[in-house]
């Protein structure tokens, strides 16, 4: 691996990898790494996993209809993280994959307001529950990105 991807790393090891396994140690020695043990794609996982089981809950009509677009958003945030991270090694694709991941994340919660403020869903707990996740997400992954372009 080049030393330009060890510095890629290094920038974003320190906030964003999940200091369970001190990946990034591992990484330096045996460049044991994957995108798994990154934090925003742990949650993304998470919320793609729960968006999913409350799209199955939606009303038959909503079902293939904003059912199937929101469980297609909430599986693209995880989806864009894990293919930009594949192309870290090239730092404007890892940011242009990012940037998708986020942009999904704003779609994901679009869909979710839409269906609560269509009485789609109702259960005001579970929403309130997904849009929290759904925010903390999207700061993750601008941050994450402000990291990689060396903003931060």
């Amino acid at each position: 691996m080049h030393a330009s991807c060890y510095k890629l790393q290094e920038k974003i090891c320190k906030d964003f990898i999940n200091p369970v396994s001190n990946s990034y140690n591992v990484f330096k020695k045996t460049g044991d790494m994957s995108y798994k043990k990154l934090k925003v794609w742990q949650e993304a996982r998470i919320l793609s996993i729960e968006i999913h089981a409350m799209s199955l809950k939606l009303p038959k009509f909503e079902l293939y209809e904003t059912g199937s677009q929101i469980r297609r958003s909430s599986k693209s945030i995880r989806s864009n993280i894990v293919e930009g991270y594949g192309r870290r090694r090239y730092q404007n694709d890892y940011l242009r994959f990012l940037t998708y991941a986020h942009a999904s994340v704003d779609e994901t919660r679009d869909h979710l307001e839409s269906l609560y403020e269509t009485d789609s869903m109702k259960d005001k707990e579970a929403f309130n529950d997904l849009c929290k996740r759904i925010d903390q997400i999207g700061k993750m992954l601008y941050k994450l990105i402000k990291r990689i372009d060396g903003d931060i």
